[in-house]
């Protein structure tokens, strides 16, 4: 029953995916090559209204082929026509499912800083071109300068019509190996990565109504991606709080001042040791 479920949903997402890029691709080369902003912003809005709706299908394939127990909490008062900086825990691919499923028509679409080798993804790479997500290379020295400017450019098309930036400041997925690795000194979580949430509030700061604190938790462990296909997802926590963001980070230089950067990383650390602590309220005991 399990395979079957699996082929099942593994279809409809193939299909839903197939879908959604045709209907994208054409109004992303009118956007490309027509650079007058109402066109654009025109383009923008049929682009997130088909990534939403390929959204809507998702939680519909994921209903329907598990009975997983979803405890979600913090998501009073949100607007889907605000600006939301998010950040988040990481420790599977369904993560990203997941925090769509939470947030669906709550606040706008999620936006993700991606690795840039990511552009090369069959089909939903072009679709993440098109939706603007900034792709990084993830790299140190100049090159972390250019990664930066990148994600700057990025963030200021985000200005034409309401958006979620989310970042996973942990820039991969948590796994026991990597904690080990990093000699981290949280319980639950890898050491936070600072210049692309950095980078999104110094460009969309005035934008930004708050950051949404998000922390993902699996009781039976991280799920891997086909567990939610074939419907073996059990229970998801999800806690959501609302954390204001200091003016002053909304208009320094990240890239150029070490003590505004040491301020964000001591204000991201804090926010993760909370982060670790809730995370060991929520998780059974090892």
């Amino acid at each position: 029953m399990e395979l079957v479920k699996g082929v099942a949903a593994t279809l409809a997402l193939v299909l839903n995916t197939l879908l959604g890029f045709t209907l994208m691709m054409p109004v992303a080369l009118v956007k490309l090559l027509v650079p007058w902003h109402p066109v654009r912003a025109l383009c923008d809005r049929w682009l997130n209204a088909v990534a939403t709706g390929w959204i809507a299908v998702n939680n519909a394939w994921i209903a329907a082929v598990g009975h997983a127990r979803w405890d979600v909490e913090g998501l009073e008062d949100l607007r889907p026509d605000g600006w939301y900086l998010l950040a988040s825990n990481h420790q599977s691919w369904v993560d990203i499912l997941v925090l769509q499923r939470v947030f669906s028509r709550r606040i706008p679409l999620l936006k993700f800083f991606l690795k840039k080798e990511l552009i090369w993804v069959p089909v939903i790479g072009l679709a993440w071109w098109a939706l603007d997500f900034p792709f990084m290379q993830r790299r140190g020295g100049a090159r972390g300068a250019e990664d930066l400017a990148r994600a700057r450019k990025a963030c200021e098309k985000f200005r034409r019509v309401p958006t979620t930036v989310i970042n996973f400041l942990e820039g991969t997925r948590f796994t026991r190996d990597k904690h080990r690795e990093q000699g981290s000194p949280f319980t639950h979580l890898l050491k936070p990565k600072v210049g692309g949430i950095a980078t999104a509030m110094s460009t969309l700061g005035d934008r930004f109504e708050t950051l949404l604190d998000v922390t993902i938790a699996y009781p039976d462990g991280p799920p891997t991606f086909w567990q939610l296909l074939s419907g073996r997802l059990q229970h998801v926590i999800v806690r959501v709080s609302a954390v204001p963001i200091p003016h002053e980070f909304t208009v320094g230089d990240y890239s150029a001042d070490p003590a505004h950067r040491q301020r964000i990383q001591q204000w991201i650390n804090a926010l993760w040791s909370e982060k670790d602590a809730l995370l060991g309220r929520l998780l059974p005991a090892s």
